[in-house]
């Protein structure tokens, strides 16, 4: 094509091509050159916000550059998600994902988003455990009495969520599956109107985050018995794992950071060096810890095949407590 035009013409043309190819990479290594969104698919205060406006911090301070969180809850977190698996895939909309974006596609087929195929993984943060709880009247101080109770009485321990196909639904039919602990399920519409129910002794027990249970159990009004992460965490040494009783139980919620699919990989490589970078702050340390969480960091590679493994633990929960599972996951 080139042969019939003038060697000047041509000379211009050549150079245009390598100005147009250089464009994409040349915007990624000014990044980043405006303010980032961070869309948190959850309500402000949740465990997704305050991680998300931690890190939103965190960059803003490294960077010169603004980046705020932009809470977009609804519909179980799939408005925000699907929002952000939407945007253009340039490193300036990002999204706080968490557990809450594994169950939620699972769980419903109108989800408008696959976390695995929409997203392209930047860090894993952080993880929390969640607290095993009672209502002080159940005659129960371990989990081994608890499983106990509930052979002696199937069916008529009453179980509060934070929701159907919710991070604590799913740990107690976890426990079910591998226990056959008989419950009651009572989902409610989020986790702390549960924990007031079973302070009030309307049901018996239930799964919350430490920084939510630990003023309850301080008041004596409900008891605390165990943890779902596979090892006691230090953050209450003094609870038991709920594994030393049911071997190889392990539910745990967690936090990160991912990108729209196709986002440069250098534009990922950078956001994930100052998030670990950040991690590694002591007092970012002290705030994560705060939340009843512990830091993680993990490289992409690594947060991809931990989402991997969650969804298909996920989804065999789900199948074995027959709740619906979407196809396209």
């Amino acid at each position: 094509m080139f042969s019939k035009l003038p060697q000047a013409a041509v000379w211009i043309l050549t150079c245009m091509s390598g100005m147009l190819i250089a464009l994409p990479a040349c915007a990624a290594e000014q990044y980043p050159a405006k303010p980032i969104r961070i869309i948190v698919p959850s309500s402000p205060s949740s465990g997704p916000d305050i991680i998300a406006r931690l890190t939103a911090g965190v960059l803003t301070e490294a960077w010169g550059q603004q980046v705020v969180a932009d809470n977009r809850a609804g519909a179980a977190g799939n408005i925000g998600a699907e929002m952000a698996a939407r945007a253009v895939p340039d490193g300036y909309t990002l999204l706080a994902a968490s557990s809450q974006q594994v169950s939620g596609p699972l769980y419903n087929s109108k989800a408008g988003y696959h976390l695995l195929k929409d997203f392209a993984p930047i860090c894993l943060t952080a993880s929390t455990p969640y607290v095993l709880s009672v209502h002080p009247s159940v005659p129960v101080s371990s989990v081994r009495d608890l499983l106990a109770l509930a052979k002696a009485k199937p069916g008529t321990l009453q179980f509060g969520s934070s929701g159907t196909g919710g991070g604590p639904h799913l740990a107690a039919e976890l426990m079910r599956m591998m226990s056959g602990f008989d419950f009651q399920h009572v989902p409610y519409k989020a986790a702390t109107f549960a924990l007031i129910d079973v302070a009030g002794g309307q049901v018996q027990w239930t799964f919350t985050v430490l920084p939510a249970v630990l003023p309850m159990v301080k008041s004596g009004k409900v008891r605390a018995l165990a943890v779902t992460s596979k090892n006691r965490t230090p953050l209450a040494p003094e609870l038991e794992a709920i594994a030393e009783s049911v071997p190889g139980y392990e539910a745990i919620g967690w936090y990160g950071l991912v990108a729209p699919a196709k986002t440069p990989a250098n534009i990922i490589a950078r956001l994930n060096a100052e998030v670990i970078k950040a991690l590694k702050r002591p007092e970012v340390i002290e705030k994560i810890r705060v939340l009843g969480a512990d830091p993680i960091g993990a490289q992409p590679r690594e947060f991809t095949a931990f989402m991997t493994e969650q969804i298909e633990t996920t989804r065999r929960i789900m199948d074995a407590a027959g709740l619906r599972a979407n196809e396209r996951q």
